[in-house]
């Protein structure tokens, strides 16, 4: 599969790296064309310009700071329709860490805003939880990837990325869930931060 990664960060190389060993092509590309050839090398992908990362790919992960969100995408070409039709997965988290807050208006979620700024394109929210060395991290026990999103092929496509790096996909409905979602994220940075391990605030349930 050819995958595309808007951003250079660690999370955005991390998965380049699983999704490489995994057998896929993947592009990388960034607002700085040094950080990109630098995730690119680190990883196994390749560095391209932005539009070109996305103009090919079969999925997209979008994978920078929330704040520059909206910069990326319209660089990308996503606000003229170059992410119709494809699999967008949103692992953004617009929390400040420290407190867990989310700083999205209330009762929205960063992946409906992920949605408006890139039309047609099918938004998965997945990934946001854990760490970027989870996925590069060898012979942990895998773990539940939870996700949304309302188109079924593209929460397909994104379940298999899951597995390819460790993961299992839990599909929790869709993209109006999304912000559900997020929330679980600021709770468990915001205990993170606080030094508490967020798995010992949650109640083991069996089946």
């Amino acid at each position: 599969m050819r995958i595309g990664i808007l951003g250079t960060g660690t999370l955005a190389t991390a998965l380049a790296t699983g999704w490489t060993g995994a057998g896929h092509d993947i592009s990388i590309g960034g607002r700085s064309a040094q950080r990109a050839e630098a995730a690119a090398k680190a990883s196994g992908a390749r560095a391209r310009p932005l539009s070109e990362v996305v103009e090919d790919a079969d999925a997209v992960l979008l994978s920078v700071h929330w704040q520059g969100v909206a910069d990326i995408l319209t660089a990308a070409g996503a606000p003229a329709g170059s992410l119709a039709g494809k699999p967008l997965i949103d692992p953004t988290n617009a929390v400040d860490h420290g407190i867990g807050v989310l700083r999205t208006e209330a009762g929205r979620a960063m992946a409906q805003q992920v949605a408006e700024l890139a039309p047609g394109a099918h938004v998965v929210k997945a990934l946001h939880l854990f760490p970027s060395t989870r996925w590069t991290t060898r012979g942990l026990p895998p773990v539940t990837v939870a996700m949304c999103g309302d188109d079924p092929r593209a929460l397909e496509i994104v379940g298999s990325l899951v597995r390819d790096v460790g993961g299992v996909p839990a599909v929790l409905g869709g993209l109006d869930r999304a912000r559900q979602l997020e929330e679980v994220a600021g709770f468990v940075i915001s205990l993170a931060f606080a030094g508490v391990d967020p798995q010992l605030a949650i109640p083991a349930v069996k089946g």
